[in-house]
This record gives structure tokens, sequence and C-alpha cells, in this order.
């Protein structure tokens, strides 16, 4: 089972960095509804055949989201 709940995660993290999907969209040259439809089926991020791997090996999963140094990300 996966544990997180992406759709609120990836909105929270964008009221904390004071974005949009729409502006997230546009940095990575998609449209918005794509990224909706991503936020929105948790099975696109991580696969059903996965979790259903581990589900039958007796584990959870749960995404962690670490913040990068914002040295190295300006860096790239």
């Amino acid at each position: 089972m996966l544990l997180n709940n992406i759709e609120l995660d990836v909105k929270t993290k964008c009221i904390e960095e004071s974005k949009t999907q729409a502006r997230i969209a546009e940095e990575l040259g998609t449209t918005p509804g794509y990224i909706s439809r991503i936020v929105n089926s948790k099975e696109q991020i991580v696969n059903k055949t996965f979790l259903a791997m581990l589900e039958s090996l007796g584990y959870d999963v749960r995404l962690t989201y670490e913040k990068k140094d914002a040295e190295a990300y300006t860096a790239k």
C-alpha cells in the first residue's frame, strides 16, 4: 500500500514554495492538465505492480521528500 497522499503532498509543497501546478507545468514544458493527471493518479508515480510485489513481501511504501541543497540546485 502507498501510504502517501500524493495529491495533498504536492499541493502542500506548492503552497510552501509559492508555486502553482500551472507554473510547474510551464517550467517542465508540459500542460497543467498533464500535471494534474500525474498528481491525481498515484499509480503513474509508483507502479502498481511494484506496490503489489512489496505488499506480498509484507511491506508498505512511503515516499519521503527532501529539500535540495540550494547551492547544488542552482549549479545545474
